[in-house]
């Protein structure tokens, strides 16, 4: 089998950052799935679950609510690893370019107020696993780093 394009990165060198992790076309149209990446792989503690989950459940609603983006939005999810995000937006697009989205997206998660969106039973399955301090103190910090970035941030290491 083929090794997936996100395995042959060197996580050794990759630092927190927003990448283009692969473009993909169907027919006519291209996605762009991005590598939100918050903790610099295996040298910091992941992200802890429950604030994962409420990041999620943050971004994705201001994703699925901005104006501009909600009808480009495919996807936002966590990776399996706990070290980041997955975006995926229609389109063709560079880090740099959504670097504005990103940081309007993390202000408005790190100063939340309010019920988190989607934290009931009904709307989710395990709607107790939620932090909401972790996951705004995690989006401040990713946010610094955002709007501080380096080619380093914005691009994989070769």
């Amino acid at each position: 089998m083929e090794k997936i394009k996100s395995f042959q990165i060197n996580h050794l060198l990759l630092k927190p950052g927003v990448y283009v992790s692969r473009e993909d076309t169907f027919n006519d149209t291209v996605i762009t799935t991005f590598d939100l990446r918050f903790k610099e792989p295996n040298k910091e503690p992941v992200l802890d679950q429950p604030a994962l989950h409420t990041i999620e459940h943050l971004c994705a609603t201001f994703l699925r609510s901005n104006k501009d983006w909600s009808a480009k939005t495919v996807y936002f999810g966590p990776m399996g690893c706990r070290t980041g995000f997955y975006l995926i937006l229609q389109g063709t697009y560079k880090s740099a370019d959504i670097l504005p989205l990103l940081v309007e997206m993390f202000d408005w998660a790190e100063k939340f107020e309010g019920d988190i969106p989607g934290a009931s039973a009904i709307e989710c399955g395990n709607w107790r696993e939620q932090n909401i301090d972790m996951a705004k103190y995690e989006c401040g910090r990713y946010n610094k780093l955002l709007k501080n970035a380096k080619k380093e941030n914005l691009e994989y290491p070769g």
